[in-house]
């Protein structure tokens, strides 16, 4: 810590990093543990973070995240979103192709930005908001593929009417950036995937990484 920083306010965060890695919750005494704190000073944590909604405690007394989370949540995508731009509206224009930036949402991946090339005569419409399954389409196979532990490379991930008919897709997962699970890809109308495709948009997914981090 240094003169700059507030050592309640690192704790409390603390905190909240540990309650968001386990499922089951965790207990004061477990909590004290991990901190290297005493427990008086774990109960004032947690009373605090209680009072915003961002902890919440069960009947038998093991502390989880709470559901003011998700309202920080939402404004993450905006941030997110703006940040992926300059790279997502670079790809579209050099591929000729729809490009997007999709993140994990639950069970699905959702998409949370998509720019469409200027100069194209046609391309698929894509939409912010787009919901399918991880196990289905580009983007949901790639951020599988980073969650393997694969590199950008051979996270690459490629499709052909799995989401829409007559449509191919490529995409890249999103590594080294904490806290959050996605990828950046495009989506096309043809019967293949040209050989250049795959390398821009591996590229295209370390831009989006570099900005987010």
């Amino acid at each position: 810590m240094t003169a700059e920083t507030s050592q309640t306010l690192d704790r409390g965060l603390r905190v909240l990093k540990l309650l968001a890695d386990t499922d089951h919750g965790l207990t004061v005494t477990e909590l004290s543990n991990k901190l290297g704190v005493n427990r008086t000073v774990v109960y004032r944590l947690l009373a605090t973070l209680e009072q915003h909604a961002l902890v919440r405690r069960d009947i038998g007394g093991r502390a989880r995240v709470g559901l003011g989370v998700l309202r920080l949540g939402r404004q993450v995508h905006p941030l997110v979103r703006e940040a992926a731009l300059p790279a997502l509206r670079s790809l579209a224009e050099d591929i000729g192709a729809t490009a997007h930036l999709t993140l994990v949402d639950g069970t699905e991946a959702l998409a949370v930005a998509v720019v469409e090339p200027t100069w194209t005569d046609y391309h698929v419409a894509y939409r912010a908001g787009f919901r399918h399954p991880l196990d289905r389409g580009a983007a949901g196979r790639a951020i599988l593929k980073g969650r393997q532990g694969r590199t950008q490379d051979a996270g690459l991930a490629l499709t052909h009417g799995e989401l829409e008919a007559g449509a191919s897709g490529a995409a890249a997962p999103l590594l080294g950036v904490s806290g959050i699970e996605g990828s950046v890809g495009v989506v096309m109308l043809s019967d293949t995937v040209s050989e250049r495709v795959g390398p821009r948009v591996v590229d295209a997914a370390r831009e989006v990484a570099e900005a987010l981090r």
